[in-house]
């Protein structure tokens, strides 16, 4: 089974179990439709009931059923929170889980292997994905239309146009 991460537990919220989570999506709204997260860190992988959601600021507020004193709650800080892939929320056109993406190869429309999409970071305005060479070297692109083309999961590559300035030659 493919698991998705969806955020990570920061800290504990008040004192009758509710965690703080960062969510790792665009669309916080997602979290309302959780009805089981798995907690996980280096020593294990729990399935909990998920049966409160609230936010606070850019934050999200979970309370897992069964877990109602911080005490419950504390040993989760800084562990991860995952949702089996079948559960997850379909996409919109368009829209892709980063993990699909880390490894792709990116190919400019002449043809260049520029590497592969180490990681994915949001600046607010748009993505940027970072595109590592097998020297180690870095590309920064922006998830913008004119830069990148096409994704194509099956063939695991990226079509990307490389506009006046973004890299140097």
């Amino acid at each position: 089974m493919q698991y998705l991460e969806i955020g990570q537990i920061v800290n504990t919220f008040g004192i009758k179990g509710q965690v703080k989570v960062v969510p790792f999506t665009d669309d916080i709204t997602r979290f309302d439709y959780l009805k089981k997260v798995y907690i996980v860190n280096k020593k294990l992988r729990k399935e909990v009931e998920v049966e409160n959601v609230k936010y606070h600021k850019d934050m999200v507020l979970l309370k897992f059923k069964g877990l109602d004193r911080i005490e419950d709650v504390e040993i989760y800080k800084n562990s991860y929170l995952e949702i089996d892939r079948k559960d997850a929320k379909p996409l919109e056109e368009g829209e892709y889980y980063i993990v699909d993406l880390i490894g792709l190869d990116v190919i400019t429309d002449e043809g260049q292997n520029l590497g592969k999409v180490d990681d994915i970071y949001n600046t607010g305005s748009n993505d940027i994905y970072v595109v590592k060479d097998e020297l180690g070297k870095q590309i920064l692109l922006p998830s913008i239309k004119d830069v990148i083309k096409k994704v194509d999961l099956e063939n695991k590559k990226i079509n990307v146009h490389i506009i006046e300035g973004l890299i140097d030659k």
